[in-house]
């Protein structure tokens, strides 16, 4: 073992040394020119506020917070791909171990006795030994097939982290969309009820004209089709209630969504507004570019790795051992030191390894593509989303005039039948205006709120590539 330890220093020196001869890859890019800047905007875009990363906050709403910090803590989603982080973590471990030399540690004791049988006398022999081994090896890694190895089991480790942070994204958003979509629900539930019982109102001031003569019955049935029709719209959307409930309740990782949400309003929430930034940072905004430019540098390491299984693999090993011919026991032991080295060259493999090297390539192309199609989407999605803000803020606001002046002409026109002033037909009209315009208020309002969880998710919900 002293020999061991003399040569130590030499094959360190060794490796050390012809390091330097490793195979190097270069990690590739797509070529894409960035536009300078966003060609939609918001209009209040010199107020925005940059993305913090509990963006949920921002639409004051105490129970969306506690529902997104209930979904992160317990969605089934986020635990898997937690477990798939520490696989990823476990790999590269496990992979890392190539660095060290291997030990082995080996021992044995023996007792024989053997008997000839002779016929003529007893032949009768016996043997004791005892021995302690230690054996080592290396593979003196020339030309970084080992390191290029690790470094692409260090990219499936980021790959699958970014992904961790892209699903908690998602998962933000979802649970935000489909609170927002439960609510709006409930919305439309509760002014289908009322305009249910507007019209049921106005069916009895019709009844009560045509009880006097001063309406007919072709009156009272088209107010009845029009409560019947309004009736009609309340099943619908009570199962639509219960069902985004239920979606809710899947990403918060529950069972049948527990009651005791508090009601809340849409028109209680604010519409935050949100910095977009440059069309340049979102590179490092976004943990899906993220993990697809880990992936293209996994890429160039699978290659590197690849190239270098081509050459000549060197490795070096030593073993030590005691032995003696006690059983049990080392006692008064012989030594035995042994040195080697050995190289190893695949001369003809039909072409295997080249066709690997090869194939490593052509996926690093397909990243390349994958990556520089996952930027031309991102820029298409941010400025989707900028545009749909712009535009449904607009459309709210016109929308809300309109529902004012609905209600004042559905007060007119029930004034002026009372009177007898008009028929009935502009007590109609007037209905199915006021209930189809609140009812797409409450829309236009649920798509504003929607609008701004998908600004806040295309440009990265605060992430930031470290």
């Amino acid at each position: 073992m002293t020999l061991s330890a003399q040569f130590r220093p030499l094959v360190l020196a060794l490796a050390f040394g012809l390091s330097g001869c490793a195979v190097v890859e270069p990690i590739v890019h797509p070529d894409i020119a960035l536009p300078g800047n966003w060609a939609e905007s918001l209009p209040e875009a010199e107020t925005a506020q940059d993305i913090s990363s509990d963006w949920w906050i921002g639409f004051d709403s105490a129970q969306l917070d506690a529902l997104v910090r209930e979904a992160l803590a317990a969605s089934p989603d986020l635990k898997i791909q937690g477990e798939r982080v520490i696989q990823a973590e476990l790999a590269l471990r496990s992979t890392g171990a190539a660095l060290f030399p291997s030990l082995g540690l080996s021992g044995d004791t023996d007792w024989r006795r053997s008997d000839s049988g002779d016929r003529g006398g007893s032949a009768v022999s016996e043997s004791r030994s005892s021995s302690l081994g230690l054996s080592a090896s290396y593979e003196i890694d020339l030309w970084g097939r080992v390191a290029a190895t690790i470094d692409s089991a260090d990219a499936s480790l980021s790959v699958t982290r970014y992904e961790l942070d892209a699903l908690r994204l998602s998962m933000t958003a979802s649970v935000a969309t489909t609170y927002f979509q439960l609510l709006a629900s409930q919305s439309r539930l509760d002014l289908a009820r009322a305009n249910l019982a507007t019209a049921e109102r106005v069916l009895k001031v019709v009844e009560a004209r045509y009880r006097y003569g001063a309406a007919s019955a072709l009156d009272v049935s088209r107010q009845r089709t029009t409560a019947l029709t309004q009736s009609a719209t309340i099943g619908p959307l009570e199962v639509q209630v219960r069902q985004t409930g239920s979606a809710l309740a899947i990403l918060l990782g529950r069972t049948p969504l527990k009651p005791g949400l508090e009601p809340e309003s849409l028109t209680t929430l604010r519409i935050p507004s949100v910095a977009a930034g440059l069309p340049a940072d979102l590179l490092l905004r976004r943990p899906d570019l993220a993990a697809a430019e880990a992936a293209l540098r996994g890429a160039a390491a699978d290659i590197a790795a690849a190239r270098a299984a081509l050459l000549p693999a060197f490795s070096l090993s030593a073993a030590g051992g005691l032995a003696s011919d006690f059983l049990l026991s080392l006692a008064d032991p012989s030594s035995t030191v042994a040195l080697s080295a050995s190289l190893v060259h695949t001369v003809f493999d039909g072409g295997r390894l080249q066709a690997q090297v090869d194939s490593t390539r052509s996926r690093q192309r397909e990243l390349l593509e994958q990556y520089r199609k996952a930027i031309l989407t991102s820029l298409k999605e941010v400025e989707d989303a900028l545009g749909n803000a712009a535009r449904d803020a607009t459309q709210e606001r016109i929308q809300a005039r309109i529902v004012l002046e609905a209600e004042r002409s559905l007060r007119l026109a029930e004034l002026r039948y009372r009177e007898g002033a008009d028929d009935l037909l502009s007590v109609l009209d007037a209905q199915r205006t006021l209930f189809s315009s609140q009812d797409r208020l409450v829309q236009l309002r649920q798509a504003r709120l929607t609008n701004a969880v998908d600004l806040y998710r295309v440009l990265g919900g605060g992430w930031q590539a470290p």
